[in-house]
């Protein structure tokens, strides 16, 4: 009875990305949920078994949102800020008293943090479609979450094209990427690392 359940969520799932895709076609990054492949390698390469505030930008029906809940510590809180209504319903509906589900922009991040007095992120995790958006506005929402992330904080982007990679180099440098093909369809991981501020305070003379 349990594995009826799982699948017949699975299915419904799938059933509202679909519709939500055929709504909202440039806020929907695929037509189909991430596979559990997927969210392992999301997982392991923004390392949230150790974080403390983990961000996480479009979680669609909230399988990667659960995903990440499994495997974060209980101390941990998990903020998902979502556009689309009808997701965002979804994920506020997750009985977890970590996950924060908010209605509105990525561009917004900061303000969100510190409306929720959240400290920088350990990790900030992206299923937006930067290919179908603006550069202006792809751009803005990096430079936001760079200026967000703690120290040695990752962002990890899970896309079916390079465009974010095209727009992080400038602000975050080079990325680790590497491909998951048990996902439909196939989707790269891109992973940045903030790096330690290497300015030294001077003494005051």
């Amino acid at each position: 009875m349990a594995n009826n359940n799982k699948n017949n969520s699975q299915i419904n799932g799938r059933q509202i990305f679909v519709q939500q895709f055929l709504k909202h076609p440039l806020q929907v990054g695929s037509i189909i949920p991430s596979s559990r492949f997927l969210e392992r390698r999301i997982i392991e390469a923004a390392n949230v078994d150790s974080a403390s505030v983990v961000v996480e930008l479009g979680p669609g029906t909230g399988g990667t949102t659960r995903a990440l809940l499994n495997a974060m510590p209980q101390h941990a809180r998990l903020v998902s800020i979502e556009l689309n209504a009808y997701f965002h319903n979804l994920i506020s509906q997750i009985e977890d008293d970590r996950v924060i589900a908010h209605l509105g922009s990525a561009c917004d991040i900061q303000s969100i943090l510190a409306e929720y007095d959240l400290h920088a992120p350990n990790a900030v995790i992206s299923g937006i479609p930067f290919s179908t958006m603006s550069r202006s506005l792809g751009t803005q929402i990096i430079e936001a979450v760079s200026s967000v992330l703690a120290p040695r904080g990752r962002f990890v982007a899970y896309q079916t094209r390079d465009r974010v990679a095209t727009l992080c180099r400038p602000i975050m440098g080079s990325e680790q990427a590497e491909m998951e093909f048990f996902n439909l369809p196939p989707t790269r991981i891109y992973q940045w690392e903030k790096k330690m501020d290497d300015m030294v305070e001077q003494p005051a003379l």
